[in-house]
């Protein structure tokens, strides 16, 4: 029996977190404590005291609700209602770009700004600090003499209760120091959210990167770059979204509770409805809704919307996602090539500016037509092995599986598993597609069209209209990955009711194996490891049949998975770094 260290509770693990990213920047709320009496200057025993009274979370808390007592109590509110501004940093930057050295903008007037403070020096009667809003960063420069002649002590108060990471309201002209730096002249600073946790150290920023992922906002204020990876999530959605309307697409809304799951071989999440007293699934594929909307009529169609799939979580899978599906009438995979070719090349320029797309370390190009190859020729090229030729099913699976010894080395961990796969493999095209996913799909750097796959795996797709056993369907590979998904759709209802049962009766045999190897390692001691591929339930959707009886034109039909989109546009290698607030543990 595996022995495994009961796992902290989930508040004791956030509170742990919580208390790493304040020790991490103990050393910044130093400065902003009560200021020296006369008795302890030169001393050094308030730096101690104060480095002593910091060294906690509550401590610090401690320190800044005093604070916000301090605040009231000098008729100030410490989390205002609103606050006018006139400008943003970057606007100010831009506008006295031409400012010269040493001068005030006297004749442009008083400006006012607002964002949180990331830096305070005090020194002596002359104050500064840096502020940052969503455009940019900005410097504050506070004089005692001007904040004090328009409410006294106002300069004393602000040393003594103004921290790091405040909110705060500034307004009063521009002036360029003597040394460049663009300034606001602080004639009045209102302090408009007291923060009551500091910031992280501004040098070491936030090191752990399970507290970047579980606190993103605090990732947010303080990590350079991950604000604006999420302004290009934006930016690729709306452009998506903007260039299918200017083709005529309609976006309408599938549900998101299904009777069960269907669209992809895919683990769903079930949920129950009280009212309703059954189960329900979260959609695991926006697919069959869309297409009953093509029944139903409408020939062009698309969702922007979040998938649920209840299984593995890795650098490139999160159970929750975004995808872009499109269907459109009149059309086949051909026609699907060239949309998704113009949607990543929209999303590009949108995004980078360009069609040559660095991504770790190498240069993609988005520019040129997409390479179009089939499954067929991209395994034999790799493995030299020709699939086509083969009749029976045992051949095959030993070609395949000497050929992949051959080319995987004996250590990988990989290997072994998808020597098995192949074994158990019901058919040829079962085993080409193990061969075409463990030893051709990460050489696919370049953009390339994946073409023509088996119909074993492709339940949803049309036949080739040349090619028996294989379906027209096509994967986008970039950078070793899949990124979308397409067929011409199938809609011949018998044949569809046919593929859907077949498959169903696949899914209870592999079931059937999975609950006796997950019985077989309960009495080897070994069940953690296989309890991921316990058996889930699968229904046809007969509804859906029913709707195909009615009718669907020739359709095609794409899926885009859009975190990997985003991923490749912003350069990163994990799914968790472009999604806002990714699950975990």
């Amino acid at each position: 029996m595996l022995l495994l260290r009961r796992p902290l509770r989930l508040t004791t693990r956030l509170t742990c977190l919580r208390h790493q990213s304040v020790c991490q920047s103990t050393s910044t709320e130093t400065a902003a404590t009560t200021p020296q009496s006369e008795s302890e200057k030169g001393t050094g025993k308030t730096q101690k005291s104060n480095n002593q009274s910091t060294s906690s979370a509550e401590d610090i808390r401690g320190l800044r609700l005093d604070k916000v007592k301090q605040l009231r109590s000098l008729g100030k509110d410490p989390y205002a209602y609103k606050f006018d501004r006139t400008h943003t940093a970057a606007q100010l930057q831009q506008q006295f770009e031409d400012l010269p050295s040493g001068q005030v903008a006297e004749e442009a007037g008083p400006v006012s700004v607002a964002g949180r403070v990331r830096a305070r020096r005090f020194m002596g009667k002359l104050a500064f600090a840096t502020m940052a809003d969503d455009s940019g960063e900005i410097q504050l420069y506070l004089e005692k003499t001007s904040l004090d002649s328009a409410a006294p002590d106002t300069f004393k108060h602000l040393k003594t209760l103004l921290d790091i990471g405040d909110i705060v309201g500034v307004s009063g002209p521009m002036k360029r120091t003597e040394k460049g730096e663009l300034s606001i002249v602080a004639q009045d600073l209102q302090i408009l959210t007291k923060s009551l946790l500091p910031l992280p150290d501004k040098y070491y920023g936030l090191a752990d990167v399970e507290l970047r992922h579980r606190q993103r906002y605090l990732d947010m204020i303080v990590t350079e770059g991950v604000r604006d990876t999420f302004r290009k999530r934006s930016k690729v959605i709306s452009t998506i979204r903007r260039m299918l309307e200017e083709q005529d697409f309609l976006e309408i809304e599938t549900p998101v509770l299904e009777s069960s799951a269907g669209g992809a071989d895919a683990r769903p999440f079930v949920t129950y409805h009280n009212s309703l007293s059954r189960n329900f699934t979260l959609r695991i594929a926006t697919e069959l809704h869309l297409k009953r909307l093509i029944v139903g009529g409408f020939e062009k169609v698309f969702e922007i919307g979040r998938i649920f799939r209840n299984e593995g979580i890795s650098s490139r899978h999160n159970p929750e996602f975004t995808s872009v599906e499109l269907y459109q009438a009149y059309a086949d995979y051909n026609d699907m090539m060239t949309i998704t070719e113009d949607i990543i090349r929209q999303a590009a320029q949108a995004v980078c500016g360009t069609e040559q797309v660095s991504y770790q370390g190498q240069v993609l190009d988005l520019g040129k037509p997409f390479k179009r190859a089939t499954m067929h020729e991209l395994v034999q090229e790799t493995l030299g092995v020709d699939f086509s030729s083969f009749e029976r099913l045992e051949d095959a699976q030993a070609a395949a599986s000497k050929a992949l010894e051959q080319q995987m080395p004996a250590h990988d961990g990989a290997r072994s598993a998808c020597l098995r796969n192949i074994q158990s493999a019901a058919s040829i095209g079962q085993v080409l597609a193990e061969c075409f996913e463990s030893a051709v799909e990460t050489t696919l750097q370049q953009p390339t069209f994946v073409l023509d796959f088996p119909v074993e795996i492709s339940p949803l797709a049309k036949p080739h209209r040349t090619k028996p056993g294989l379906v027209e369907r096509f994967e986008l590979y970039i950078a070793g990955r899949e990124l979308a998904n397409s067929f011409s759709e199938l809609t011949d209802p018998i044949e569809q009711r046919r593929r859907l049962e077949a498959q169903v009766v696949a899914h209870q045999l592999a079931g059937k194996a999975a609950s006796e190897a997950q019985a077989q390692a309960l009495a080897d001691g070994t069940q953690a490891e296989v309890l991921e591929d316990a058996p889930h339930e699968v229904a046809v959707d007969d509804d859906f049949i029913t709707a195909l009886e009615y009718g669907m034109p020739p359709t095609g039909g794409m899926g885009m998975g859009l975190d990997r989109l985003v991923m490749l546009l912003t350069d990163h290698s994990s799914i968790r770094e472009v999604i806002a607030f990714p699950l975990l543990k």
